[in-house]
């Protein structure tokens, strides 16, 4: 109860802070990144080097009512034939602008439902994606699969195709929680989905599961991550619910009174994050968990641990190309974002053009900052070394920021001749001491709740 009492003095409770999977966050992107600046990006990659791609898959044959991706409902397959037709005509622009041997270091298909799409297209769509860029050395693909929306043909042609990772989306297991946020998927039918994922020899699973959802409880909470634990995935992450529901109109299906509050949720987190810790999993960051043998834990465990748009990663890769509609782009010069409608990506890529639409350049304090809030994100610490050898930045400048964010979360940080660390009492207020190193204005980005 002390520790609650403190972190409600220093605001948790009622915060609203950014997830950080890039700096500045997405809100912050502009025009000054166009389909020309994406495309000399591109060029710039250096020969023979590891890349990693990221492929948007928008449809879903339902719209869950808590999901705030960018995802469209469809029960035919004809739109999603086109949109695979159109992603091929990307990769194909890409190919003529990607230096030579280069390959993929990680290879991810998210969305929306990549699964949507039947065994045959899989097969051409991965064919098209390693006639541009070969798996490396070591590489993974992983895909995400809805086990509402898997069978063996469509896991025959993924297995084909070289997946080594599958991601399952689980969110929770009570039936009343699943028909409060529009999302019925049995625990049946989802171990069913892992045992035919194992059967074809993919070992490596990852799941999501969340808190903060409408009618959960510690009790709810146990019981669902009990059966997860069952299926024995190597990570998960465990996500705070956002009920952005200005952003996600789908989300005003959900009853804001049904929603547990910011202290249910803390309670919720650490109801969760027990029972992975008791089970043997890692804690990885601010909301992962990994078996130790996983590549996340080793990350972790050697200071290599990064994080991205799908949230922490052991990709070591400096530049992640995004195809498809919305899809986001990293490269050591900035950020750059795809249309995000389908219809004005696809009407570019048909024109022999980009789709990129907005983005950010890399200017001022942008990477220094970005660094420092990915140090803490990651390793909850800050290491003076690696900044002052990274950035042109003097002692005396790295310690005053220090102090200045220390003084603002009184007892809950350290600061030593190595660096600053948080104290484990501090690490559920991470997402807001990574936000005083923020620059940008945040008042109008309409962010999610601290916890």
């Amino acid at each position: 109860m002390k520790q609650e009492s403190q972190l409600a003095r220093l605001g948790l409770f009622d915060a609203k802070v950014p997830r950080y999977t890039s700096y500045p966050t997405a809100p912050h992107f502009n025009n000054d990144v166009d389909a020309g600046q994406f495309a000399s990006w591109i060029r710039s990659i250096a020969p023979g080097s590891e890349i990693s791609l990221y492929v948007h898959v928008p449809f879903c044959r339902r719209l869950c009512w808590f999901c705030a991706c960018r995802t469209q409902g469809t029960q035919s397959d004809s739109p999603v034939l086109a949109y695979v037709e159109v992603l091929k005509q990307e990769l194909a622009l890409l190919a003529r602008n990607l230096p030579a041997g280069v390959t993929l270091s990680r290879l991810h298909w998210g969305g929306g439902t990549p699964t949507l799409l039947g065994a045959e297209m899989m097969r051409d769509l991965a064919a098209a994606i390693f006639a541009v860029a070969p798996l490396a050395a070591g590489g993974e693909f992983s895909v995400e699969i809805d086990p509402n929306e898997i069978d063996a043909a469509r896991l025959d042609a993924l297995a084909e195709a070289g997946m080594t990772r599958a991601s399952i989306g689980v969110q929770d297991f009570d039936p009343e929680i699943q028909e409060t946020i529009g999302r019925i998927q049995s625990f049946d039918v989802t171990r069913d989905a892992v045992e035919m994922i194992r059967a074809r020899g993919i070992q490596s699973l990852n799941a999501d599961i969340l808190f903060g959802l409408p009618h959960q409880t510690r009790a709810r909470m146990t019981e669902s991550v009990q059966k997860l634990l069952s299926l024995s995935p190597d990570r998960v992450a465990l996500y705070g619910y956002a009920h952005v529901p200005w952003m996600a109109r789908r989300q005003t299906m959900i009853p804001s009174d049904s929603l547990p509050t910011p202290q249910d949720r803390l309670q919720l987190f650490e109801t969760a994050r027990r029972l992975f810790l008791w089970d043997g999993y890692r804690e990885i960051g601010i909301d992962h968990f990994a078996v130790p043998q996983d590549g996340l834990a080793k990350a972790e465990q050697t200071g290599k641990l990064r994080r991205n748009f799908q949230g922490y990663t052991d990709d070591q890769a400096d530049v992640l190309v995004g195809i498809g509609a919305s899809s986001i782009s990293r490269f050591p010069q900035g950020y750059a974002q795809n249309a995000p409608s389908t219809s004005a990506y696809t009407k570019a890529v048909r024109e022999g053009r980009f789709s990129t639409s907005r983005g950010h350049l890399f200017k001022g304090e942008d990477q220094l900052r970005g660094r420092l809030i990915e140090a803490l994100m990651c390793d909850f610490a800050i290491s003076s070394a690696d900044i002052l050898s990274r950035f042109d930045l003097s002692p005396a400048a790295l310690t005053a920021l220090f102090r200045e964010v220390s003084a603002a979360f009184p007892d809950m940080l350290e600061i030593t001749t190595e660096g600053l660390s948080i104290r484990p009492e501090g690490k559920p207020l991470t997402r807001m001491i990574a936000r005083h190193f923020d620059a940008y204005d945040l008042s109008k980005a309409g962010h999610s709740s601290a916890i």
